[in-house]
């Protein structure tokens, strides 16, 4: 994200003051991504799929939390009257059963889990609709860029071909100037 903030404030000035000096006129643009994504029907539909989801798993993560908490309170209530080694059996029990449900937790909502795989598959097409038709809003508006102002830090969602420097930046790096 950092990258990106340095992106938008060094890049932009750059681009603008490189297009003035070329006599290039640039019209810039904005969406609020978040409008778009609570209003877009798609969207919104995708959203309480994922939502859906998400619930079921905290419900049964909520199941299995309350059954080890009343397991728990169970073994605390007899452990006075167990031996030794009755007490190492039930902790043990107890710390498999808390070791499940925090795998079951990572596996559900942990990086890279069943939730962020199924916000990726359902919420990708809809991203690309959107994306497509920004580029045929900017286009049919002779827009250069069109930013997201819905994002914590301003993304390029479209950026003319013309004005892309990646390569020249790249050459000048591996020249070391």
């Amino acid at each position: 994200m950092r990258s990106l903030a340095w992106g938008a404030a060094v890049v932009l000035p750059m681009l603008l003051s490189s297009a003035i000096a070329a006599g290039q006129t640039l019209k810039l643009g904005y969406v609020d991504s978040q409008v778009i994504i609570q209003q877009f029907p798609e969207a919104v539909e995708a959203q309480k799929r994922i939502q859906a989801s998400l619930q079921s798993w905290q419900d049964q993560i909520d199941t299995m939390a309350k059954t080890y908490q009343n397991r728990l309170a169970d073994y605390d209530k007899k452990k006075a009257m167990l031996n030794d080694q009755a007490k190492l059996g039930e902790e043990q029990k107890l710390l498999a059963e808390q070791q499940t449900i925090v795998d079951f937790r990572n596996k559900k909502l942990g990086q890279g889990g069943e939730l962020q795989q199924l916000q990726e598959k359902i919420m990708s097409p809809v991203k690309e609709k959107i994306l497509k038709a920004i580029e045929a809003v900017a286009k049919e508006e002779k827009m250069s860029f069109v930013f997201d102002k819905g994002a914590d830090v301003p993304v390029l969602l479209y950026g003319e071909r013309s004005f892309d420097i990646t390569f020249k930046v790249l050459d000048r790096l591996k020249r070391g100037k």
